[in-house]
């Protein structure tokens, strides 16, 4: 009896919902840390950023409109599926990155921790940020926070898994929409990942995901007039000054590099980038 082949995995982009090849036709060679070839990924283009700039903006409207509460329910599914498919993401870690496997399972724990952790501040992020402003007179003031709109974000480069759930997160939260750049050296583990929040609640367009070069796509994302906000914390390789000249055309929201083992380590303050401040006045009753 004859040795039966394994059926290679097909990596594609995750576009509003669906996951077509880049428009362009390209890929590229993803390799081991040994150089032994894994898989060939989606080389995405320009058309393809702006196709995953239209489709977030479309998803903003009803994923902000979401309850905080079901956003929260929303994002834990995610981890339940993450979690159920652990294995896999631990596999593919291990293979990209030539890491061990405890190492590889340690960052798929704390990916699942961390966007759990995200997922709990759904209901709660408003109560924090927001505030009752004490004014001279028979008004209520209260200042409350709203998403930005449609979210670009470079993800950190040189980890597979955790530093793209650490920049995806926290923008979902507030109920802005995403489109990633993901890493160029280890894309396939974020293809899986939109595999999870396909097969998750999520409404398609909340997350694009693009694999691929980010010196190639970065720039037409930060000069996308409805891209509202970037955040560049993979960025670190790239004219990053020039991108955020390019966001000040239109006024986009620009949070700025950063390196170490642990790019977007989890915070308020990455929740509440993202976010408009809007202020209500209203008569008080003088009865």
């Amino acid at each position: 009896m004859s040795k039966r082949l394994t059926v290679p995995k097909t990596y594609k982009l995750y576009i509003g919902g669906a996951f077509p090849r880049s428009e362009s036709g390209r890929t590229y060679e993803v390799v081991s840390a040994k150089g032994d070839f894994l898989a060939n990924a989606a080389l995405a283009s320009r058309k393809d950023a702006r196709d995953a700039v239209t489709a977030a903006r479309g998803a903003v409207k009803s994923w902000s409109g979401a309850t905080a509460y079901n956003r929260g329910q929303v994002l834990y599914r995610v981890a339940e599926i993450l979690e159920g498919r652990k294995v896999q993401f631990v596999d593919e870690i291990v293979q990209q990155t030539g890491a061990s496997s405890s190492a590889a399972g340690a960052e798929v724990d704390e990916a699942i921790d961390r966007w759990v952790w995200y997922a709990g501040w759904c209901d709660k992020f408003a109560q924090v940020a927001g505030n009752g402003n004490p004014v001279a007179g028979p008004y209520f003031n209260i200042s409350v926070p709203e998403p930005t709109g449609v979210v670009g974000v470079i993800a950190p480069q040189d980890t597979a898994l955790l530093g793209l759930v650490s920049a995806i997160a926290p923008a979902l939260v507030t109920g802005n929409s995403v489109v990633v750049v993901a890493s160029e050296r280890y894309p396939l583990s974020a293809v899986s990942f939109a595999e999870v929040l396909a097969t998750s609640d999520v409404p398609g367009g909340v997350v694009n995901v693009l694999t691929g070069s980010p010196a190639e796509l970065a720039p037409w994302i930060a000069s996308h007039p409805d891209v509202h906000g970037l955040d560049l914390v993979g960025a670190g390789d790239l004219d990053w000054i020039d991108l955020q000249v390019a966001a000040a055309e239109t006024l986009t929201r620009v949070l700025p590099p950063e390196r170490g083992a642990d790019a977007a380590a989890p915070s308020l303050d990455r929740i509440t980038a993202f976010t408009e401040t809007k202020t209500v006045w209203h008569t008080k009753s003088l009865v």
